[in-house]
């Protein structure tokens, strides 16, 4: 990456194919397919920019939060290349990447609210400038993403569930009734274990129920409140930009819903491009761009941390 926006290569390796007969990430054989496609993942990005290791004036990585094994086999060859280049070690919040991806396509104006949905993360982000975090709230149990997850396999669908559900969805109609966790009145947090639990129920008692319309139903329910929550976060620290991120935000669902009640409450909304809402290297290039450029560098000792703090 060039100058915090240019994005000159991203290369990505799934390893959706990998995991999907076992319905979810095994982290050792994740761990293990990192050790064996990084190396020559990386030779691939330089590659296609068109550069060497000699033309790099710094190295992002994600330190956490994530599954450890991952995170630390990324960390090693970070390291390694820092040492070996004799060039800066940036290291980069997880969540904070996914935020930054909307930088590659526009740059963020600040102040703003940042929605970032995905499998293991459900949270509403304050930002009132460049690496600046404040958490307004977060989910109490399952993540949305990680809600589609287990939906879909209740539903016999393949692994990862949300493309799957998205999709079904549109073949159907919100006709069941599920509930919405709201919560405390004035709370900005999440629970979707519920919900889970109320479609499992529902396709237990109902043995014809259409998958299509419990599909949608499910889906309309979890895209509500994130919805109204994001909406409400937007209104109560009284900013006019909200930023969608993360690996849900490919969700067509979400997409429709908050950009017509974003319309009509006169709020700017950013979506990144499916490509950069998946977890991939230009976000942390993106990130790590604007912590290099505050002074804010590792040392070599660094550590992954499956646990991380945003900020």
């Amino acid at each position: 990456m060039a100058d915090g926006r240019e994005l000159l290569s991203n290369v990505i390796s799934s390893q959706m194919d990998l995991h999907r007969r076992f319905g979810g990430v095994v982290p050792e054989v994740a761990s293990r397919r990192h050790v064996e496609r990084i190396t020559a993942i990386l030779q691939e990005a330089l590659d296609r920019a068109g550069v060497r290791l000699g033309d790099l004036s710094a190295v992002a990585v994600t330190q956490g939060p994530g599954l450890v094994g991952a995170l630390l086999i990324g960390v090693s060859a970070a390291k390694a290349l820092s040492f070996a280049a004799g060039i800066p070690l940036v290291a980069v919040h997880h969540i904070a990447g996914h935020i930054y991806a909307n930088q590659l396509v526009e740059p963020l104006r600040f102040p703003l609210v940042s929605l970032v949905v995905s499998g293991g993360h459900t949270e509403l982000i304050y930002m009132p400038a460049h690496n600046r975090f404040e958490r307004l709230g977060k989910t109490r149990d399952d993540a949305a993403g990680e809600a589609y997850d287990k939906v879909a396999r209740l539903l016999g669908l393949p692994y990862p569930g949300g493309p799957h559900i998205d999709r079904l969805a549109r073949e159907g109609k919100p006709v069941y009734s599920l509930p919405r966790a709201w919560l405390d009145r004035d709370s900005l947090d999440f629970s979707f274990s519920g919900l889970k639990t109320a479609v499992g129920n529902l396709i237990r008692q109902e043995e014809k129920a259409n998958p299509a319309d419990v599909a949608a139903s499910f889906q309309e329910a979890v895209v509500e409140v994130l919805t109204e929550k994001a909406i409400a976060a937007v209104k109560r620290t009284g900013v006019t930009e909200l930023v969608l991120a993360g690996g849900v935000s490919a969700n067509s669902g979400l997409r429709e819903s908050l950009a017509k009640r974003c319309a009509e409450e006169g709020i700017r909304l950013r979506i990144p491009p499916p490509v950069l809402c998946t977890d991939n290297a230009a976000m942390i290039a993106a990130a790590g761009t604007y912590r290099l450029w505050d002074g804010q560098t590792a040392g070599l000792d660094l550590n992954a941390a499956a646990n991380l703090p945003l900020g």
